[in-house]
């Protein structure tokens, strides 16, 4: 079953790749045009949760087209975003975390916070949910983003795991019952390779 959903998975990426070549195109060589390619491209073709123009607002959304893939022209205009109400505290909880991170290089680093953030509400590893082609390129996102937060992670644990980790950690709150992360029984799960 999960080799069959990973086929449909590669297939629409596929099918996607004429828009990424094409959003590609349209670049200036700016950090993230890649990894903000790939997501939009997922999100296109159903891959991932993101919702439409990458859960960012109509004027981000315009504002991020216009730095990342100037001449870009969509073939349609996305639909509204829900706003997610259940979960806003929450969302907004990891946006300032990675905010407090960020690299300050560049301002897709405050749209990849919102982003990343949208995609946390969803139930797959992070890099699934945001729609990008692999672990790496989330390890990439991160790295190039939000440094310090990533050099944090030396542990290899699972993206979405770590940074609520993260925010858990700011509340006093230890999630292993056990003193150290090695004795926790829930070890294998957190670290180590995805499969």
């Amino acid at each position: 079953m999960k080799v069959a959903m990973q086929q449909a998975v590669i297939e629409k990426l596929d099918a996607g790749s004429a828009l990424y070549a094409r959003l590609m195109a349209h670049t200036l060589g700016l950090p993230n045009d890649d990894l903000l390619a790939r997501m939009f491209v997922s999100q296109m073709h159903g891959v991932g949760v993101l919702p439409p123009r990458l859960g960012l607002d109509a004027a981000d959304w315009a504002f991020l087209l216009a730095r990342h893939f100037p001449g870009y022209a969509p073939d349609s205009a996305p639909a509204a975003v829900a706003d997610g109400s259940d979960r806003l505290l929450e969302r907004q909880d990891l946006i300032d975390l990675l905010l407090e991170h960020r690299a300050g290089i560049d301002l897709s680093e405050l749209w990849l916070a919102q982003i990343a953030a949208a995609a946390c509400m969803g139930g797959d590893h992070l890099w699934q949910d945001l729609g990008l082609w692999s672990r790496a390129d989330l390890s990439r996102l991160m790295n190039i983003n939000f440094p310090a937060l990533a050099q944090k992670n030396d542990r290899d644990m699972k993206w979405k795991k770590f940074l609520y980790r993260q925010l858990c950690e700011r509340e006093g709150i230890h999630v292993c019952p056990a003193p150290s992360c090695q004795a926790c029984a829930d070890y294998a799960k957190c670290f180590g390779s995805e499969g």
